[in-house]
């Protein structure tokens, strides 16, 4: 199943968000052609850990090794050089953009303007392309021309100071959310606005912005009466005003979701702190949150007697929604991603065999119309050249082989 196989994607694109995007729509079978400079390709190709010949290794041992961070966010893209910084390169890409539904770019704000290669220039040649850019804070804005990773956004955006414990520093989110999320909301705009083209005919811009996407999360929560009240805003892993939260148990950690009076009965009752419902000082919900620490106290103690198996199995029963809090390695080793998918091994493109150990993730959502496609792991830099500007542009061998000893691809 491939919903997006007659759309093609000019990718501009480098380090996470934006090609994470185009991985996304090569995923709903989209044609991705991220466009790289001649020599020097996505900066993410120089990091390592490589993968090659030789196995996994910190450091570039061959010229055939690939970074194993570039696999994991190019996935069935295809990759061509091509010197933008040049005029010859300009004229290829807007060529290629005539032939493509989809413009992607994350360079910083304005580089693809500077370049004579921004929506305006784009849309001269293709009114209805749907061009897309993402920034850390977008195109607009004070903020707009200060550099910026998932790092700075985290910082600037102020989910580190809703993120730690109570007592302790900001904490930056362990993955990059800010470049991973912005994405998401950027493909599903992309949909909509090719939706959109299908009723209207017109192409559009997308500004996309990682400290705006980080604001959307955050506020989804009634963050502005946390502050009005004067509550905590980090609370680490509890919640900030009930004993929903970690507790140890003799063998592990698990968590549990209190979240209502008929739970908060049950949990009391299976711990042997069934006094706690007919104490006054905690009679309604406004004193349990006054109250919350000493409340957390029992519930550990309570709770605490018991190994992960035993208290999971005694919480269950009483409709408390708990787990057990596991480790990377048991999550990697869970044969229920396997499963359904979500992780599968990795590959390169020029290899059949895949990457040991090497992981990739797959779509988080399954399709009862069929599955997505199957594609190839990440390409060598420049590896598509000869196939796409020869069935695009239609130049011969001789033809490219003058561009690439010219420096334009």
């Amino acid at each position: 199943m491939k919903p997006l196989e007659d759309i093609r994607v000019l990718s501009v694109t480098v380090f996470l968000a934006g090609p994470f995007l185009g991985m996304t729509l090569a995923r709903f079978g989209a044609e991705v052609i991220k466009v790289e400079m001649p020599r020097v390709g996505d900066p993410i190709r120089e990091i390592g850990p490589f993968t090659g010949p030789n196995g996994i290794n910190h450091d570039r041992e061959t010229e055939e090794d690939l970074s194993i961070r570039f696999l994991k966010r190019s996935e069935g893209v295809k990759s061509v050089t091509l010197n933008l910084k040049d005029p010859e390169g300009r004229r290829m890409f807007l060529e290629l953009a005539k032939q493509s539904d989809v413009v992607i770019e994350n360079l910083s704000p304005g580089s693809m303007t500077r370049l004579g290669l921004g929506y305006e220039d784009v849309a001269a040649v293709n009114p209805g392309i749907i061009y897309c850019s993402i920034a850390g804070y977008g195109q607009t804005g004070p903020y707009k021309d200060l550099p910026a990773h998932d790092h700075q956004i985290q910082a600037m955006s102020g989910i580190m100071d809703m993120n730690g414990a109570a007592d302790g520093p900001p904490t930056r989110i362990g993955v990059f959310v800010g470049d991973l999320v912005t994405p998401l909301y950027a493909a599903y705009s992309i949909l909509g606005a090719l939706r959109l083209k299908e009723k209207t005919g017109d192409g559009q811009y997308l500004d996309a912005s990682m400290i705006d996407t980080l604001a959307t999360l955050m506020f989804m929560e009634p963050m502005e009466l946390v502050l009005r009240d004067g509550q905590a805003v980090r609370s680490g892993n509890d919640s900030r005003n009930g004993v929903t939260g970690l507790y140890r148990l003799t063998d592990g950690d698990v968590i549990i979701t209190v979240g209502s009076q008929a739970r908060w009965k049950n949990l009391c009752e299976a711990v042997g702190a069934g006094d706690l419902l007919t104490d006054p000082r905690y009679a309604t919900t406004e004193d349990r949150e006054t109250h919350v620490e000493e409340l957390r106290r029992r519930i550990q103690d309570g709770l605490g007697r018991f190994g992960c198996e035993e208290g999971i199995a005694l919480l269950q029963n009483v409709g408390i929604p708990i787990a057990r809090v596991r480790t990377l390695d048991e999550t990697m080793d869970d044969d229920h991603f396997r499963d359904r998918g979500t992780l599968r091994p990795m590959y390169r493109q020029d290899s059949t065999e895949p990457v040991e150990p090497g992981i990739i993730p797959g779509f988080p959502v399954a399709f009862s119309g069929g599955t997505l496609p199957q594609l190839e792991g990440g390409a060598t830099l420049g590896h598509h050249n000869d196939e796409i500007y020869g069935r695009l542009l239609g130049l011969d061998p001789a033809e490219l082989a003058d561009l690439k000893n010219s420096g334009i691809l």
